[in-house]
């Protein structure tokens, strides 16, 4: 135990004290105000008379002006926003042990590499949890500051609630990302991935596949969890499970694969 607190300390201490961790909050931060702009290009069509396009891309993310929609794009911001940076963190954190030549130390201290791999899965979704409350902070002092209207207990419990889980499903896909930039020893292969199964997950999307694709199951919860059924959750449960397995398989062996 007193292993892996100094091994998530030391962690914590690194995430804090990088520009990536400030960098991140101020972009999640970004999410929700931005959704209170296109609220009120919505409200006062007259006074944004030169925004044509950007009042149609808002009534296509919105279609309305009150809680339940405010609510509903957050939701997908934080599936499908999260998919990405979720992803990014995740490098940043399994990755930069190579790219700033630390690797070999880390794995040369007394620690079980166990014990490193779980702190750094546990630092990870703790980052990423506390900007999935970002979004819900902010979201909320947006909603109110702008006034919105149709405010109800069901539906904010139910906006929230339905980020919170977005955000969970997102998680758990960090695992393949994980094994990724720690074979690879670095951030382009694992973000490169990502930008794929994005890519992927829409082509599934039109093809009726999307169900059954990870990548593309937080998306479609966020927008609807009715196609998805336990098979959905099976398949994507099965797949961070496989990556976290994987990731600590190769760092147990870090040192014979090279």
């Amino acid at each position: 135990m007193k292993d892996f607190i100094a091994s998530f300390w030391t962690e914590d201490l690194k995430i804090r004290r990088s520009k990536l961790f400030w960098i991140s909050i101020l972009i999640f931060s970004m999410f929700p105000l931005g959704g209170g702009v296109l609220i009120l290009v919505l409200r006062y069509p007259s006074l944004t008379a030169n925004l044509g396009i950007v009042r149609t891309k808002a009534n296509l993310a919105l279609g309305a002006t009150d809680w339940p929609a405010y609510l509903g794009l957050l939701v997908q911001i934080t599936a499908v926003g999260g998919m990405f940076l979720f992803a990014f963190i995740t490098s940043w954190v399994f990755g930069r042990e190579y790219t700033d030549r630390t690797a070999k130390d880390l794995l040369a201290l007394p620690i079980s590499r166990i014990t490193i791999v779980v702190s750094k899965f546990i630092a990870v979704i703790v980052w990423c949890l506390l900007l999935s409350m970002v979004i819900i902070i902010l979201g909320l002092i947006t909603g109110f500051a702008i006034s919105l209207p149709g405010l109800s207990l069901s539906h904010l419990y139910s906006g929230l609630w339905k980020i919170i889980i977005s955000a969970l499903l997102t998680i758990i896909l960090v695992t393949p990302i994980a094994l990724l930039a720690s074979a690879s020893k670095g951030y382009l292969l694992p973000l490169g991935f990502t930008i794929l199964m994005l890519v992927v997950g829409q082509v599934t999307n039109v093809l009726g596949w999307a169900p059954f694709f990870p990548w593309a199951i937080p998306a479609l919860y966020a927008v609807s969890p009715a196609p998805l059924g336990s098979v959905s959750y099976i398949i994507l449960f099965l797949t961070g499970i496989a990556g976290l397995v994987l990731t600590f398989v190769w760092w147990k062996y870090a040192d014979q694969t090279g």
